[in-house]
């Protein structure tokens, strides 16, 4: 596979995955950015959403636990706001949408694309409150981790 070097190939990348894979990369795409995250049953979900072992009981659970939370901390747009609660919100939401049920997705929906904007989302908040959050932007971070992904098979 050619090397990953904008959104569209990353998009393109993504397309060709089965769902498990999806969630694979999108759980990679959440753990980048964990560091922005308050809640301990959301860093379990991550690490319960990157094993590939993990039972579909146990993905259910991780899924509820991670949309209730970024349901729990949704803000509006546009108002005064604390940037690093709205960051853990993103991840968060980054989280839920990368282990987001089969049956629950709507054609065309890509559970790993919606994690990597999510988790963009996350930094860019957090940016608001510190210049080092970003020393890399978050796309050329995931554009790597894709590329590491699809390197190992």
């Amino acid at each position: 596979m050619p090397k990953i070097q904008n959104d569209q190939e990353l998009r393109e990348a993504l397309k060709a995955l089965d769902p498990e894979r999806q969630r694979l990369l999108g759980a990679r795409f959440a753990q980048g950015v964990a560091s922005l995250l308050g809640d301990e049953r959301v860093r379990r979900a991550i690490e319960t959403g990157l094993r590939a072992d993990a039972a579909p009981g146990e993905l259910e659970d991780a899924y509820r636990a991670a949309k209730g939370y970024a349901t729990r901390t949704y803000t509006d747009c546009g108002k005064d706001t604390d940037w690093l609660a709205q960051a853990d919100h993103f991840v968060a939401a980054a989280v839920a949408a990368a282990l987001t049920p089969e049956a629950q997705l709507a054609e065309r929906q890509n559970p790993a694309w919606k994690a990597a904007v999510q988790a963009r989302m996350a930094v860019n908040c957090a940016m608001m409150e510190s210049e080092e959050v970003a020393q890399v932007s978050e796309a050329e971070r995931q554009y790597a981790v894709a590329n590491a992904f699809f390197a190992l098979g």
